[in-house]
């Protein structure tokens, strides 16, 4: 069963929906006995990065998340609160990755919504294979970038992965049958 992370927020009825269309049994939840008990994890994003770590402290899953062994998946916002930081709101992310989610700078049209291409060494299946981003920040290319994203003359990570953790700036719940694809990368690892 996979775990949803319910934090107030985020586009959780969409991951709902391509898990219900996957035919895989998922849980949504805060509660930390209950996500336990899910053998991987999807934090599911959308909002801004200060409210979601807000959430997170109250809800009492900052150091459940840090100290996760399951494999976690971050989607979006999911995935940019990973880091270290996010200029977005000046806030403090979980640090489970070094690096800091920096903002589109004006020039080309903010945030970043729309279908755009992805480029991997690591998972060659989806080079050129195109996926639904809405964002304004961005996270970099780093030690963990799996793939890659080209948007404002910005070469971004579209993925990361660092241990049991994975992220993704797009979101495969709304990217069609290569989306699917791409969970289907995570559920079935």
């Amino acid at each position: 069963m996979i775990g949803i992370i319910d934090y107030d927020s985020g586009n959780t009825r969409s991951v709902q929906n391509a898990l219900e269309r996957m035919d895989v049994a998922y849980l949504l939840s805060d509660n930390i006995e209950a996500l336990n008990k899910c053998e991987k994890i999807i934090f599911p994003g959308v909002g801004s990065a200060q409210a979601a770590m807000e959430s997170l402290k109250e809800k009492k899953l900052v150091e459940w998340i840090q100290e996760c062994k399951k494999p976690f998946l971050g989607i979006c916002l999911g995935m940019q609160i990973l880091f270290e930081f996010s200029a977005e709101g000046e806030t403090e992310g979980l640090g489970i990755m070094p690096g800091r989610v920096q903002k589109f700078k004006p020039g080309k049209k903010v945030p970043h919504m729309g279908w755009n291409r992805i480029s991997s060494d690591i998972f060659p299946e989806f080079n050129d294979d195109y996926f639904y981003f809405v964002h304004s920040y961005f996270v970099p290319v780093n030690v963990f970038t799996t793939a890659r994203c080209q948007y404002a003359n910005k070469t971004f990570s579209a993925m990361v992965r660092k241990n049991n953790f994975w992220g993704l700036q797009c979101h495969p719940e709304k990217s069609g049958d290569r989306g699917q694809a791409l969970l289907s990368e995570f559920i079935n690892a």
